[in-house]
């Protein structure tokens, strides 16, 4: 499972817009610090560890990053790790990037982004990251409130060359109706993996049948969220993690790998083994057997 011949590229492909991507790819959120992600006292990750493991990243096949300029510690910025480690950019990489929430120099979340404010977002994302142009940006909502005003805000930003292509974030269905009648969606960005709701499933299952990418984040996580990796795990999910000689978050993620050809896995790590681990995932096929107890177990934590 970790032969240093595996690649992302063992996971397949999906087409992001107009770019192709390997199916698992790579979350920064966790690279600017140790713990938990955010935390005001969190100690900030040692800066060679991140770079390292950014062009380990690269090196085995990722080629889509996940990012947000509101992911940073005390000392360390994901954004500008991602430029010092590996601008000038390959080609085949894609970058995509969140705007909606911010967070003020102390690290204090600060209200969601009006429309006007958007661009002042989206043009820190162009800064940190030295480019000029992003190639997604996906709209972070909060509750269920309207769209329209903030998604026509990036649309616009779209047609005018800063961005590529568009995306949501922790959003409904109606949100991805109403976005796509002003523009073209490429991505879902939604917490996903075993235990999410049936109507996430449902949602997940819409997706595909648009053509759009669903991208699970916490797909490892669960319910430890932006502490890490969960330790709740069943006993039937340990016995099928020992059948193929890999780890329950390995087990957890290959799970979600097998929910459809365009969910688009992001697990974010700082540490170069539980990389390849995760890389390493694309290579697991699980049995129908194992996929149906897995399924169960899903819809009984569901």
């Amino acid at each position: 499972m970790t032969s240093p011949k595996t690649t992302a590229a063992s996971s397949g492909t999906w087409t992001l817009g107009d770019r192709t991507v390997h199916r698992i790819g790579f979350g920064a959120m966790r690279l600017t610090q140790y713990g938990e992600a955010f935390a005001a006292d969190a100690e900030p990750r040692d800066r060679e560890q991140a770079i390292s493991v950014l062009r380990r990243a690269l090196d085995l096949g990722v080629n889509h990053i996940d990012t947000a300029a509101f992911y940073f510690s005390r000392l360390r910025s994901a954004n500008e790790l991602i430029s010092r480690a590996l601008a000038p950019y390959p080609e085949d990489l894609v970058i995509t990037t969140k705007v909606g929430p911010g967070r003020d120099v102390s690290g204090r979340w600060l209200p969601h982004a009006t429309p006007e404010q958007l661009r002042g977002q989206v043009e820190e994302n162009l800064r940190q990251l030295g480019r000029d142009h992003l190639d997604v940006v996906n709209l972070r909502i909060v509750g269920t409130d309207s769209l329209a005003e903030r998604f026509g805000a990036l649309a616009e930003l779209r047609a005018a060359g800063l961005i590529r292509h568009l995306g949501l974030s922790n959003v409904r269905p109606q949100h991805l109706a109403d976005a796509q009648a002003i523009a073209p969606v490429v991505c879902v960005q939604n917490m996903y993996g075993i235990g999410a709701s049936p109507e996430q499933k449902e949602f997940l299952d819409v997706c595909g049948e648009q053509g759009v990418a669903f991208v699970p984040f916490y797909s490892i996580a669960g319910t430890g969220r932006t502490a890490g990796a969960t330790t709740d795990h069943s006993r039937e999910v340990h016995a099928i993690a020992r059948t193929y000689g890999v780890s329950t978050a390995q087990i957890r993620l290959a799970w979600t790998l097998h929910q459809g050809t365009h969910v688009l896995p992001i697990p974010g790590t700082g540490d170069l083994d539980h990389l390849a681990q995760n890389i390493a995932v694309g290579t697991l096929s699980l049995s129908q057997e194992d996929l149906a107890v897995l399924d169960s177990l899903h819809h009984e934590a569901a």
